[in-house]
């Protein structure tokens, strides 16, 4: 009995004991453990740089899969696009950088050397410039986009406006690494003051190229043609191909392609029949002298009737000209309401033959020219 107390008194005050000579051990040894230095940070602020990333990239990752489902839903129910829009580019560009944020927090809970601290600012500015530009050539491409769905033919101005989005994006990358030289302590005024004293040498050597891009920016804009318009530029004609930054080509009848610079485009007197919403024409005819004044009152109103006859073909008017030197002469003027090539010659030609049949039934005849010699011989007899 005295045995088996001892024995529980004994269990019973060395297990507390026992516990916190263990927890004692492992407390001094994680001690020593944690404050181990390594990259001039102890294992403690280590694991805590490491906690504060994977908990902040969990946190985003939760965000993305609930907030961001739910406004894209919600923005996929609205009428306007601009919601569209903002939801790509916080898809896009805005939770990467927040990724980057995340492990820039972590990464700033450290106290690294000089050198490396410095290597992490410059790491800083570079991918806030990027994420900055990118965000604004996003925007910006999407106002050129939008810009363009206000007219008919997307894809072919799309195809058009590849040149202005390059030149866009040239110029924020531009303006952007500026502002990042700038914050790296660069002397940016020297650079700038350099950049124009070059641009002022290069735009003169290269006076025709700034001349084609200006003038490419005066056809996007203003639009005096497009793509797929039929134009003639003096005595050159064709259907427009592709309007690039410095060339435009235009595929002819014949099916050559022509190249014309864009400064010659907008310095010429273009003919745009593409934008032709009617077809006057004029319709000459000329008949004999003989044909009597009877046959001659009956013509204006002969030919009116034929080309009302005609679907899609509007009669101006029709008169009895002028006496020419072989012919007497009518004119007639009425409208192909079309700006079809082919539809305006099938016109004709229906025209022409009908006005061909109703002639020959009236025994009405075409004049040619014709000359009449008048021959008046005298005979002469001498006496001697």
């Amino acid at each position: 009995m005295i045995f088996n107390f001892v024995n529980e008194r004994k269990q019973k005050y060395n297990m507390p004991l026992m516990l916190a000579a263990c927890y004692s051990i492992i407390y001094f040894i994680m001690s020593r453990f944690w404050n181990n230095i390594y990259f001039g940070n102890s294992i403690s602020e280590w694991s805590i740089a490491l906690a504060i990333i994977f908990l902040s990239v969990i946190f985003l990752a939760f965000i993305r899969k609930i907030f961001f489902n739910a406004l894209k839903k919600w923005s996929s129910g609205t009428v306007t696009k601009l919601d569209d829009v903002a939801v790509l580019a916080v898809r896009k560009i805005v939770y990467p950088f927040l990724y980057f944020v995340a492990v820039y927090s972590g990464i700033s809970y450290l106290t690294p050397s000089p050198k490396i601290a410095k290597a992490i600012t410059v790491l800083q500015l570079i991918a806030c410039t990027y994420f900055a530009v990118r965000l604004a050539n996003f925007m910006l491409n999407h106002l050129i986009n939008r810009y363009l769905q206000q007219h008919e033919n997307i894809e072919e101005k799309r195809k058009q406006a590849r040149g202005i989005i390059i030149v866009v994006n040239v110029l924020t990358w531009a303006i952007g690494l500026v502002f990042l030289a700038d914050n790296l302590g660069y002397n940016v005024t020297a650079l700038i003051t350099g950049l124009g004293v070059g641009g002022i040498a290069i735009a003169l050597a290269a006076q025709s190229i700034l001349g084609d891009l200006f003038s490419y920016f005066i056809i996007f804009f203003d639009k005096p043609f497009e793509i797929g318009d039929f134009i003639i530029v003096d005595d050159k004609m064709g259907t427009i191909e592709y309007i690039g930054i410095k060339t435009t080509r235009v595929r002819t009848l014949s099916g050559d392609q022509l190249i014309f610079s864009n400064h010659d485009l907008t310095n010429s007197r273009v003919h745009n029949y593409k934008r032709m919403e009617k077809r006057r024409v004029v319709l000459s005819i000329g008949v004999t002298y003989k044909t009597s004044v009877q046959l001659l009152k009956k013509i204006p109103e002969i030919v009116k009737k034929i080309i009302e006859m005609q679907p899609l073909v509007t009669f101006d008017r029709g008169h009895f000209s002028h006496l020419g030197n072989y012919s007497l002469d009518f004119e007639f003027v009425y409208y192909v309401m079309s700006a079809d090539y082919n539809l305006y010659m099938d016109k004709q030609q229906s025209i022409n033959f009908l006005i061909m049949e109703k002639f020959r039934s009236e025994h009405i005849d075409f004049a040619y020219p014709t000359q009449t010699i008048l021959v008046h011989s005298e005979n002469v007899f001498a006496f001697q």
